[in-house]
């Protein structure tokens, strides 16, 4: 039995081969402690004084062989434990080889059959599980290389065939070094796709902005008032410096599309997509442009409007005034309305300088070309008209205020 050269086929079939050996073993075990014993009686016969029923040197021989052929076969046992662990060792050592080449072969299959995703969502969770699958891949690595390990070591004691061994582990290091190329492959595909979808949906986001902004900005609402056009012209700049703050944003997407994968960035639509929206960004900056202006000559021309209203309030006043107006013919009297007209002439000055103001505003609203011209030269008219009116008013009252005053003077010299 312990002279057999049977040392398995396979793992299973070395396991039994130990488990029979082992009881064999406790079998030799049980035998050496009958055989110590049974030599220990022999040799008290070899020691006996007198009468000896046999020759003590036939005696001490018979144990010395008992006891050889018993160290020879503890030793054959030793040796064939030894034989069979390394046999096991050996195929405990294929058997992981070909765990490992079965799982190699089931993650080319999977890299070979997956995408890169269709949208954004479907790249991510391709990530996802790319992520959990490289960290199989290291754990896979480990046990890899300790089976390596396992066949260096089986190679330096050269107990078996080494060529064997060896082609299997050349066999299956190439495998994986194949594996992991394509996994690095796979992981750049999935990289450029997601790169590809981040840009894209923040492509996308940027357009529904500026569709948005650009609603916003071509707004024909200026507001019905001073106030609400001031309001507007407010909420109005705070839109032009976010549309200046996304400038960078659209500046970089050619850059961006640059650093894109080459199948990605060369595709038509994508750079269409770009020049979309470079364009429309150019459409929003420059109608926000001109809503600032329309809004600056809406506040201006309802600024001119309050204006005139309260010029004209004045020159009602004071037409009212001057049209009631009766010259006196006493001195003392002609007097009080002479330091009146004298504080008339002040205040005329002081809405004269007003009313050139709003002819100004109005010039600067035509030569821009406001929609509303007709009706702030309408106004203009009618403001310079009420001016010129009181201004007569004034020069035919201060007239006949002169005349009578020369009347008086002329009686007093008199």
């Amino acid at each position: 039995l312990l002279l057999s050269k049977d040392l398995g086929k396979h793992l299973l079939e070395v396991e039994d081969l130990l488990q029979k050996h082992g009881l064999l073993e406790a079998d030799i075990s049980a035998q050496t402690e009958r055989v110590q014993a049974l030599n220990a009686a022999a040799l008290t016969f070899s020691e006996l004084q007198g009468y000896q029923p046999c020759d003590p040197q036939v005696i001490c021989n018979r144990v010395n062989h008992v006891q050889t052929c018993l160290e020879d076969l503890q030793e054959l046992a030793a040796k064939r434990r030894k034989e069979l662990e390394d046999s096991r060792q050996l195929w405990t050592f294929f058997q992981e080889m070909e765990e490992a080449e079965a799982w190699i072969g089931d993650k080319e299959k999977i890299l070979a059959a997956k995408s890169c995703g269709r949208d954004l969502s479907s790249v991510l969770t391709l990530t996802t599980k790319h992520k959990t699958m490289l960290g199989e891949l290291g754990n896979r690595r480990a046990l890899l290389h300790q089976t390596m390990k396992k066949g260096e070591k089986i190679l330096a004691k050269k107990s078996f065939s080494s060529a064997g061994v060896q082609e299997k582990m050349r066999h299956v290091w190439l495998r994986w070094k194949k594996l992991e190329e394509v996994t690095g492959l796979h992981q750049q595909r999935l990289e450029d796709s997601l790169n590809f979808f981040q840009f894209s949906a923040e492509t996308d986001d940027l357009v529904a902005w500026l569709q948005d902004i650009y609603r916003i900005v071509s707004s024909d609402d200026f507001g019905h008032d001073d106030y609400s056009s001031q309001a507007l012209l407010k909420k109005h700049r705070a839109v032009v410096d976010e549309v200046e703050k996304h400038r960078p944003a659209v500046m970089s997407l050619r850059k961006q599309l640059a650093l894109l994968a080459a199948d990605h960035r060369q595709g038509v639509d994508v750079q269409i997509r770009v020049v979309e929206v470079e364009q429309l960004y150019g459409e929003v900056a420059e109608v926000a442009v001109l809503r600032t202006q329309w809004l600056q000559d809406a506040l201006a021309v309802y600024r001119m409007f309050s204006e005139v209203h309260a010029c004209e309030v004045w020159l009602d006043e004071k037409e009212q005034w001057l049209e009631r107006m009766e010259i006196p013919e006493e001195l003392d009297e002609v007097e009080v309305v002479q330091h009146r007209f004298e504080s008339l002439d002040q205040e005329m000055n002081s809405v004269m300088g007003r009313i050139l103001d709003v002819n100004q505003v109005v010039q600067q609203l035509l030569d821009g070309g406001h929609p509303s011209s007709e009706e702030v030269r309408s106004c203009q008219d009618h403001l310079n008209s009420r001016w010129n009116r009181v201004v007569e008013l004034v020069e035919s009252k201060k007239l006949q205020l002169s005349s009578v005053l020369k009347v008086q003077n002329f009686l007093l010299e008199c």
